[in-house]
């Protein structure tokens, strides 16, 4: 990708971070009054691998019951997934805060969905594509496609794929799909 499609990428996302918060900040304020009130947090902090495999902490809606360990979906137990969860993830609603991520610099809109620190299989095959010369995104290709972190090797393919084929066009595609409710959440192991 040239610099300029990089500097219009970033401005794109820069737009949509800055308005999709303003637009949702209600929601957000709500989200804040709930989780200073209540027995619970409603936000979830994580760290994740960001851009030069530089850590980051993203934010989300909290979908798992607290006290959850800090593991990849996949290997987390359906059972810990509470109901208002259930929804949030397949709504895809529970990444909404992760435009501060974007508007931070930390994240873009459309990109590889960022990875736990843990990960070292997915890390190690993203490497080796270049998958982390560009910022983690909130959807990107795989999600759309329904490829979660619970195939390290597809996931990178897909990725890098996404990388090389990514422009103006794909990147509202991807968010359009997206929107539209294409692919599913990471999958949660059902036992």
């Amino acid at each position: 990708m040239s610099g300029l499609n990089q500097k219009i990428l970033r401005s794109m996302d820069l737009f949509f971070s800055f308005f999709g918060l303003m637009l949702l900040s209600p929601l957000f304020l709500l989200v804040l009054v709930f989780n200073r009130l209540g027995p619970r947090t409603l936000l979830f902090k994580q760290e994740r691998v960001g851009r030069n495999q530089k850590p980051f902490i993203v934010i989300k809606l909290r979908t798992m019951l607290l006290g959850t360990p800090s593991i990849a979906s996949h290997l987390s137990d359906v059972s810990l997934v509470t109901p208002i969860g259930k929804i949030l993830r397949r709504t895809k609603l529970d990444e909404l805060p992760q435009l501060w991520n974007v508007l931070k610099g930390e994240m873009s809109i459309v990109g590889p969905r960022p990875c736990l620190t843990n990960q070292d299989e997915l890390i190690q095959k993203r490497e080796t594509l270049g998958v982390y010369d560009v910022r983690p995104g909130i959807t990107g290709l795989a999600q759309i496609q329904g490829v979660d972190m619970s195939n390290p090797q597809l996931l990178a393919e897909i990725d890098g794929k996404m990388l090389k084929t990514l422009n103006l066009k794909n990147y509202f595609r991807y968010i359009f799909l997206t929107v539209m409710g294409k692919g599913r959440g990471d999958k949660i192991n059902p036992n």
